[in-house]
C-alpha cells in the first residue's frame, strides 16, 4: 500500500543522498557533471526546506522507501501553475509493480489545481508514466525543446484529508 510522508527538515540528509542517486540517473537524459565532492548541483534544494510552496514527499510502499517526489510552482512555460511535478521518481528495485502510477494519482489527489510536468522524451518510461496519469485531464501540450515535453492541465479533484 503506498503512503505519502511529507519531508521535513529532519529528513535534509536523506532527501538530499536519494536526490543526487536520482540526478545520476538523470545523466542519461541531460548532460549533468559531478563537482569537485562527486555531487550533482540541483540550485534549488534547500529551497524545500525555507520556501512553503516547496513540497516534497517520500513515497513508501508498507514500510519501505521506494521513491519521493518534488513540488513547486514556478513554471517552465511562464505559466502561473499552482505546482509543478518538479522531480519524481521510483527507485529501480521497485518499477514495473505500478507505483509510481499510484504515488502520482495520489499526489495530483492530495493537490488539485492547475499543473505542469515535463518529461524528457528519452526517458521512455517517464513519458508512458505521464501520459496515462495525466489523460483523464486531457492535458495541453508544449514542446519546450526537441527532447522535453509538458503536459499543462487542470486536476479539479477534491481534495483528501
Amino acid at each position: 500500500m503506498i503512503h505519502l510522508q511529507k519531508v521535513e527538515e529532519k529528513d535534509r540528509d536523506l532527501l538530499f543522498s536519494i536526490n543526487q542517486k536520482y540526478l545520476y540517473e538523470m545523466t542519461n537524459f541531460y548532460p549533468d557533471e559531478m563537482d569537485e565532492q562527486g555531487n550533482y548541483g540541483y540550485g534549488h534544494f534547500e529551497e524545500y526546506f525555507t520556501d512553503p510552496r516547496r513540497i516534497a514527499y517520500f513515497i513508501y510502499d508498507g514500510g519501505v522507501l521506494t521513491g519521493f517526489a518534488m513540488l513547486c510552482p514556478y513554471s517552465n512555460i511562464g505559466q502561473d501553475p499552482d505546482f509543478i511535478m518538479a522531480e519524481f521518481t521510483i527507485f529501480p528495485a521497485f518499477r514495473r509493480r505500478h507505483l509510481a502510477l499510484e504515488a502520482a494519482q495520489m499526489i495530483l489527489e492530495k493537490h488539485p489545481g492547475k499543473w505542469e510536468i515535463k518529461y524528457n522524451e528519452k526517458n521512455i518510461g517517464a513519458k508512458k508514466l505521464w501520459t496515462m496519469v495525466t489523460e483523464p485531464f486531457t492535458p495541453q501540450v508544449c514542446h519546450l525543446n526537441e527532447e522535453e515535453t509538458i503536459f499543462t492541465f487542470v486536476n479539479d479533484a477534491m481534495k483528501e484529508g
